[in-house]
């Protein structure tokens, strides 16, 4: 799969955790003081804005389903992930969530396509096949693959079909060597 001649007809669908922001193993990011970004992904965020028309983040967060945390936890996380991205000169168009639990199998929740499905409602212009889909699981690429987008792979184990890259400043990278504006 290539990825070139990418100018702002198209979208960039981004997971959060693993991808914009470091996991916590066996936990989640329930407040903001557990939110940290991974090296260089808000600069390549910044980047991405001057690139791509749309900047939609989707995340399954079960830790609402579980009682973890709180609907209105999560907006403040996701309400500083927005500012910092926008302070830095960057946008996120949208945020979506999945707050049920695995075993509930909701539409919402990745790799089930609801998430993309609201986002195609709200922005009518996306074009799924001219969206990227990035993400660091398995159920991610299947959500991109479902809704026929390409698919980014952070990670650093191959997966046929994807993109496989070790982190979202990579993709950058790679945009940005193969950017072509006209």
């Amino acid at each position: 799969m290539e990825i070139a001649n990418i100018d702002s007809k198209w979208t960039l669908f981004l997971d959060r955790d693993g991808v914009i922001n470091k996991k916590i193993d066996n936990d989640y990011v329930k407040q903001i003081s557990e939110f940290e970004f991974l090296a260089n992904a808000l600069e390549s965020i910044v980047s991405f804005s001057k690139i791509f028309g749309r900047i939609i983040v989707v995340t399954n967060q079960q830790g609402i389903g579980k009682g973890l945390m709180t609907d209105q936890d999560l907006q403040l996380v996701h309400q500083h992930l927005s500012d910092s991205v926008s302070k830095a000169g960057g946008k996120i168009d949208a945020i979506y969530y999945a707050p049920q639990l695995a075993k509930e199998n909701s539409i919402l929740r990745k790799p089930n396509i609801g998430m993309g499905s609201k986002a195609k409602e709200d922005f009518a212009e996306i074009d799924f096949n001219k969206s990227i889909m990035v993400g660091d699981s398995l159920s991610d690429i299947e959500f991109g693959k479902r809704l026929q987008m390409k698919t980014v792979f952070i990670s650093q184990k191959e997966l046929e079909g994807s993109v496989c890259l070790p982190s979202l400043y990579h993709l950058k990278q790679l945009i940005e060597n193969n950017f072509n504006p006209l």
